[in-house]
């Protein structure tokens, strides 16, 4: 059986650059950072003072007020992001289609704002004074239970918990999905919020965080020689995701077609990733399998480029490995630069952003990339967007425990 077609109609990103796809994109495009001081709570004893908070979100906007408390806020990040490209897209979720439309929307830690608070009430007031909503607050896979409720989508619904690969799983099954025909269209990314002491403090202890707390909007530095760790971020980021005939029947507008989808494990370790980025390599190569396309094909990148040390480096080897002289003819960036690293929702925006790239025939930059590693030596567009004629994008995801997802976008031709 032939395979069916999958294009992108809509797209929703709530990101520290701005709510809404165009805000973000926009003060990408213009070289900003969302980075600031850590507002969310008070940070004064920790190591790591500065994050990517989402700023002036009201959950209001896109949720029933009675409905608000029973979501921490992940989940409104993540019904906000559906909400907008669902609404971007055009498509209307009825009767005859419902049960066509599915929702695949992961997490990498959850409502972990919701179990500090309530374990403090625990200890403070006792185990009655625990919320009834407590359990549904947390759980991941309350996104898309939440997304589908609200939008009415009864098809396929589930959530990949894959560390900082999780929306890119979350969106190459979803492609699957429509692939092989078990549904016509899905609604899918990834949403995060867990910059809390927890969070903080937890990836403190790992050493995992950039402690650049003088300079906040300098602090995310992929590629850079002077890098000194990642730097949190939290948002949503969600594709409409439809069968291509179907898309055009009601003519939607297409952003672009999801061509390729590779994953892989590393078997290597919790945190690093296997030498050379041997997990990353069969990643990419798997993705481009898929996608019948050849390396020469692809003309963007957007890296997974957390900037730390040795995940920057081993993700250069690996774009190396796979592309050969190819490689150097690339254009490569990190836009975690800007926005630092959205955890379970990185692969979401980031998608999007390589969609954008194709649709918009832009190339955003790499930030803070002043004093570039030797060892890092791709064309990473540093400081400033470029014009680029895009046909092919690759977005990367790499998380711990050595899960891979890459997805391969294609200008739409007929």
């Amino acid at each position: 059986m032939e395979k069916r077609r999958v294009v992108v109609t809509g797209l929703g990103l709530i990101t520290p650059l701005g709510i809404g796809t165009g805000k973000s994109w926009d003060a990408m495009i213009a070289g900003k950072s969302g980075i600031r001081k850590i507002t969310h709570f008070e940070a004064s004893a920790f190591a790591t003072q500065v994050a990517g908070e989402v700023e002036g979100f009201n959950p209001e906007d896109y949720i029933e007020p009675k409905e608000i408390k029973k979501m921490d806020r992940f989940i409104h990040f993540g019904v906000a992001a559906a909400t907008m490209a669902l609404d971007d897209s055009g498509l209307k979720i009825d009767e005859s289609n419902a049960q066509r439309t599915g929702v695949i929307v992961g997490s990498g830690m959850g409502g972990l704002p919701a179990i500090e608070h309530y374990h403090k009430i625990l200890l403070e007031k006792g185990p009655r004074r625990i919320t009834p909503f407590f359990i549904p607050m947390l759980i991941i896979n309350l996104a898309a239970g939440q997304i589908s409720i609200k939008l009415g989508a009864k098809g396929p619904n589930c959530s990949p918990a894959t560390a900082c690969a999780t929306s890119s799983h979350a969106i190459g099954d979803a492609f699957k999905i429509i692939q092989r025909g078990d549904a016509d269209a899905m609604i899918a990314g990834g949403a995060e919020s867990c910059i809390t002491p927890m969070g903080i403090g937890g990836f403190n202890a790992m050493k995992a965080l950039s402690t650049r707390n003088d300079e906040p909007e300098r602090a995310s530095r992929p590629f850079d020689k002077d890098r000194d760790g990642f730097v949190m971020g939290e948002g949503a980021g969600i594709l409409i995701l439809e069968e291509l005939d179907k898309a055009i029947r009601r003519n939607a507008r297409v952003y672009a077609e999801i061509v390729g989808y590779g994953l892989t494990g590393d078997a290597y370790h919790i945190t690093s990733p296997a030498p050379g980025g041997e997990g990353a390599v069969r990643c990419m190569n798997m993705a481009l399998k898929d996608a019948e396309a050849n390396p020469t094909d692809v003309d963007y990148i957007n890296a997974h480029g957390t900037s730390t040390k040795h995940g920057d480096e081993l993700e250069t080897n690996a774009i190396k490995t796979v592309f050969g002289d190819h490689a150097y003819k690339l254009a490569v960036s990190s836009t975690k630069s800007m926005t630092g690293h959205l955890l379970g929702a990185a692969g979401g925006v980031e998608a999007v952003i390589s969609i954008l790239s194709i649709d918009k025939g832009m190339a955003p930059p790499t930030i803070n990339l002043d004093n570039p590693d030797p060892e890092c030596d791709l064309d990473y567009i540093p400081h400033k967007a470029r014009r680029l004629d895009a046909k092919m994008s690759l977005s990367n995801s790499f998380g711990f425990g050595g899960t891979n997802a890459c997805l391969l976008f294609k200008k739409l031709d007929n």
